[in-house]
């Protein structure tokens, strides 16, 4: 048996930008990525804090230490510079690994700057 568990979040990241006419996917800054493990074109949900807006896309590699988080394409349409979101990825994972799997999650302060981590 296989089951789906939580791989990496990156919570209370702050949206510094849109570009509604990228081809899609959410820019997330480099540093970030590596941090949690989330690999570039990585399938990813997200949650906006601010409107509830739950959405799929993929992550794509920002610069490192830009603390950016861009919702790019159709997904700028589910929120705006200044919303608060919750970004995470799932794994595919044996029983046995998931009795000792814990995910890589990273909480975020001012400037996109990590406060608090878990799992790393």
């Amino acid at each position: 048996m296989q089951i789906h568990l939580l791989k990496s979040k990156i919570h209370r990241a702050t949206v510094t930008g849109g570009d509604l006419n990228y081809e899609g996917s959410l820019t997330i800054a480099g540093d970030l990525m590596d941090k949690v493990g989330l690999q570039e074109y990585e399938r990813i949900l997200c949650g906006n804090m601010a409107n509830g807006e739950r959405f799929e896309t993929y992550a794509i590699r920002g610069k490192r230490g830009s603390g950016e988080i861009i919702m790019n394409g159709a997904v700028a349409h589910l929120g705006k510079k200044g919303d608060v979101l919750t970004i995470m990825n799932f794994g595919i994972f044996t029983k046995a690994e998931a009795k000792k799997w814990q995910p890589r999650v990273v909480v975020l302060g001012k400037g996109n700057k990590i406060v608090n981590e878990r799992g790393i």
